[in-house]
């Protein structure tokens, strides 16, 4: 079965120029306005900084055979039914004939806090995962294959990311794989762990430099959280999924 990666180099590093490009504008529009947040925030609040990534995902989605699926990007149909909790709030779902095919985290983390924001964003991905496989197992979807659960995080490159972490853990020694880790490799090792236990049939993390607003350079920490794996593994159940559902 031959899969169609749609460019996705050339579409990823256009997601980062406009990634860093809609920040900035989002930042001046409120400086203009007379009422800018604090600190980093002021680039967050427009709420568009991952959607050169969501075009990448759509893009896949399409070429592989289900541009014709329920694509939902819009907030009110993006919840899905939780275990533990009513409803979980996805970034995209992929639903055709009555069947969930896929279900998309797209998250971000710029500097100049790491430190709690890596903690929340761990705990997040983790917990949602585990909701919707319980749910999953309960049939909140009915009986179906499973579907593709994924997750991909943009990274600031930055001194403060990639610079050795200390912790301190009293009681009993941390792995030793995180002693002196970045959070750049424990962003890494995060998305390594959080597909080798199943919570998601992938996991991707890339870094770029504020910088590559004009280039859209990135860089991948590993194979296995590279985007070029998450890409591959969503054409391939997208492809499955269309030949299987006809």
């Amino acid at each position: 079965m031959a899969l169609d990666l749609v460019d996705y180099e050339q579409k990823a590093c256009d997601a980062v120029k406009a990634f860093w490009g809609n920040r900035e504008a989002a930042r001046q529009k409120q400086i203009e306005s007379g009422k800018a947040d604090q600190g980093e925030r002021a680039g967050v609040t427009g709420g568009k900084n991952m959607d050169g990534f969501l075009a990448l995902v759509l893009d896949v989605i399409k070429a592989n055979g289900l541009a014709h699926a329920e694509i939902h990007q819009n907030r009110a149909m993006l919840t899905l039914p939780g275990y533990f909790r009513p409803t979980k709030l996805w970034d995209l779902l992929v639903i055709y004939k009555g069947e969930l095919i896929a279900a998309i985290e797209l998250k971000s983390h710029v500097g100049p806090s790491f430190s709690n924001n890596f903690n929340n964003r761990t705990e997040e991905a983790i917990g949602t995962a585990h909701d919707l496989w319980t749910a999953y197992r309960e049939e909140a979807f009915g009986k179906q294959p499973r579907p593709f659960v994924g997750w991909l995080m943009m990274v600031e490159d930055a001194p403060e990311s990639r610079r050795p972490v200390r912790d301190s853990s009293p009681h009993f020694p941390v792995f030793e794989e995180f002693k002196g880790a970045s959070y750049l490799t424990r962003y890494d090792l995060l998305c390594q762990r959080l597909v080798q236990e199943q919570l998601y049939t992938t996991a991707a993390v890339i870094a770029a430099e504020r910088s590559a607003v004009d280039t859209g350079n990135f860089t991948e920490l590993s194979s296995m959280t590279s985007l070029k794996t998450f890409v591959s593994a969503l054409a391939g159940h997208i492809a499955a999924g269309a030949a299987r559902l006809g």
